[in-house]
């Protein structure tokens, strides 16, 4: 098969049977709402749910297992619309738990990339990077031995420093390692050298080494349990083997693209491109079987903000009539197969994004204008100076610097684009402006940030942030900042209110209505949160009546089990779970003494008498027929 000809479909197939043949079993993509993560809003990428077998946990499925994992990503949304920047992807993992390491792993990346069987790509049109050392880790020379003695030359592999091949942690402590990045020469001749600031080198896969664990005192010990993490980005592989110039050049992008130019009277490239990847995402959070709506917290504001900046660039090409739910139709279309949600939740999807469009069409036209009276007041920056520093990459920290420096009473010029603190003040759209119409007319920090940027304007965005954060919203910062444990915390109280929700769970199918199901949960350091189905508000006597059944549970020191059988077995035991359908053929089943059983990966007590006292101390709707719980344990 010619490479042009390779479709993204029989790529993940390939990959999939590749490493089936090492001994892998494959699994399903599991949500994209973390099911026991606090750390994250949503699944950034493959490993974030397999974090209890990366710590040692077992898995189920055994040390090896490989899967295409649906990630959303919005740190790099400024770049979207370029050629290889998304904010929803697959991403390609094969993962070892405890069992093979950096031999095995790299030695299989290149039989996958260069075997004619599998991707067959040309061995001069491979490069390599390794982790070149510091004060924590040694130079990884173990790797590029192995790479040299595949066949990849000494000039072609490069050792970069830990923020570009160091993986982790994601937060203040845990699993971590060297990596080892594969990059992809998509000229047109063979390359004359490896340069990783080439454009046309390209990254397409990178296998993390876990062997460190970072202790609270900043020490990296070496882990009982060495690990292997791979990723590699359908889009992104798909678009270079397919000699395409770009990922919406591909399958995955062209139907929804072309969709969007029927609909506009004024193509543009970035715009329709900017559309195609935020509705592919929205539909992609509005399929999972979590429910998230559009709201102006957490997972529901990052939603709204995707859908709205879609909206905004529809305007810009000319689509006058309602489209975001004929364009998400063309999304399900493309994943259907793989992703039976997106069928199952189709009504859901569509019904949520005209609801969202007809929301902000009556905001918008009424915004705009309030909005024009406020950047009317303001004098833009000359064209020259402004694109001069908004190329500078740091030019955030020196808008931010000069506001600073002002409030210090010192005399500041930005001497990278030769701006006067007296343009930028001038420019300015303060804090308190912006959220005036971010509070009354809907506008999200984006939007203000987009009309500034097309007025040659600034935006104070840390004041911003600040009004924000007065008035109990969730910013796009705040969210971003608002976990701040680590990936997938492994706390002591962590674990304890992980067992409690368990307990929370049966307690109130037992005690309220046996109909009750889990409809999502998310657990900190300081509280859990459980979402379940119920047409009302628990009365206060109901309330006492779950939190007196969970202190009964606890008092008497009941054990927790952990054991693995299959998902009929767990049924026939009656246990709780989760969409099972997303479950391989073993799962962990958690029994704490025959009063609760759930699928779940953990992690758990030992025994009840552990957690304390529970309280609940929030009890408030999610949305139509879904309840909230918040509660601690003293």
């Amino acid at each position: 098969m010619k490479a042009e000809q390779i479709t993204a479909e029989e790529i993940k197939k390939k990959y999939f049977e590749f490493f089936k043949e090492k001994g892998h079993r494959i699994i399903k993509s599991e949500s994209l709402i973390p099911e026991h993560d606090p750390t994250v809003l949503f699944t950034t990428a493959g490993m974030h749910p397999l974090v209890p077998f990366i710590l040692g946990q077992p898995h189920p499925m055994g040390k090896r297992i490989a899967d295409a994992q649906k990630c959303v990503r919005t740190g790099d949304i400024e770049s979207v619309g370029d050629a290889t920047h998304l904010t929803f992807f697959e991403m390609l993992g094969n993962w070892s738990f405890g069992d093979y390491f950096k031999k095995e792993a790299i030695e299989w990346s290149f039989e996958f990339l260069t075997n004619e069987k599998w991707l067959g790509i040309p061995i001069e049109k491979l490069a390599v990077t390794c982790f070149e050392g510091n004060s924590d880790a040694p130079r990884d020379e173990e790797s590029a031995e192995i790479w040299m003695k595949l066949g990849i030359p000494a000039e072609r592999i490069r050792f970069l420093p830990k923020e570009d091949n160091f993986w982790g942690p994601a937060g203040q402590t845990g699993p971590c390692g060297p990596c080892s990045e594969m990059f992809y020469w998509k000229g047109e001749n063979n390359p004359k050298e490896f340069n990783t600031n080439d454009r046309k080198w390209v990254e397409i896969w990178n296998d993390v080494f876990m062997e460190y664990n970072k202790t609270k005192e900043g020490k990296y010990e070496m882990l009982k349990q060495k690990n292997v993490d791979t990723g590699m980005g359908l889009e992104r592989i798909t678009a270079m083997l397919q000699g395409k110039k770009s990922i919406y050049d591909t399958e995955l992008f062209k139907p929804i693209l072309e969709k969007i130019k029927s609909m506009a009277e004024k193509y543009e490239e970035r715009s329709a491109r900017i559309i195609a990847d935020h509705l592919k995402a929205a539909t992609f959070i509005l399929g999972d079987d979590k429910k998230v709506e559009p709201s102006n917290v957490e997972q529901g504001y990052i939603l709204r903000r995707l859908i709205r900046r879609a909206i905004r660039h529809g305007r810009e090409i000319g689509i006058k009539e309602n489209f975001t739910a004929e364009t998400a139709k063309k999304v399900i279309e493309i994943y259907e197969k793989d992703y039976e949600e997106l069928n199952k939740n189709q009504k859901f999807i569509l019904s949520q994004l005209d609801e969202e469009e007809n929301r902000f069409k009556k905001v918008i036209s009424e915004g705009l204008k309030a909005a024009e009276a406020v950047f009317s007041e303001k004098t833009p920056i000359p064209a020259e100076k402004y694109i001069k520093l908004m190329q500078s990459p740091s030019h955030e920290q020196i808008i931010e610097g000069v506001w600073t420096k002002k409030k210090q009473g010192e005399n500041y010029e930005v001497k990278e684009a030769g701006i006067t603190e007296n343009e930028i003040d001038k420019a300015a759209i303060t804090g308190k402006e912006g959220f005036l119409l971010y509070q009354s007319y809907g506008f999200p920090e984006e939007l203000i940030i987009e009309i500034a940027r097309e007025k040659k304007l600034l935006f104070h965005r840390a004041e911003f942030a600040k009004e924000l954060e007065k008035h109990q919203e969730t910013s796009r910062v705040g969210a971003e900042k608002k976990f701040k444990s680590g990936l997938a915390d492994k706390s002591e109280q962590t674990t304890k209110l992980h067992t409690a929700t368990h307990l929370l769970n049966e307690a109130l199918r037992r005690v309220v209505d046996k109909n009750i199901k889990q409809k999502g949960s998310n657990i900190t350091p300081e509280r859990l949160r459980f979402d379940f189905n119920f047409n009302r508000k628990l009365t206060p006597e109901e309330i006492k009546k779950v939190e007196d059944e969970v202190n009964g549970i606890i008092k008497k020191g009941l054990n927790v089990k952990r054991t693995e059988m299959t998902v009929e077995e767990a049924k026939k035991l009656g246990a709780q779970a989760l969409f099972t359908e997303k479950y391989g053929e073993r799962v962990s089943v958690y029994n704490v003494s025959g009063y609760s059983i759930e699928v779940c990966t953990g992690p758990h007590v030992k025994n009840t008498s552990e957690l304390g006292v529970f309280k609940i101390v929030k009890e408030e709707a999610v949305s139509a027929g879904v309840r909230r719980i918040k509660a601690i344990l003293t």
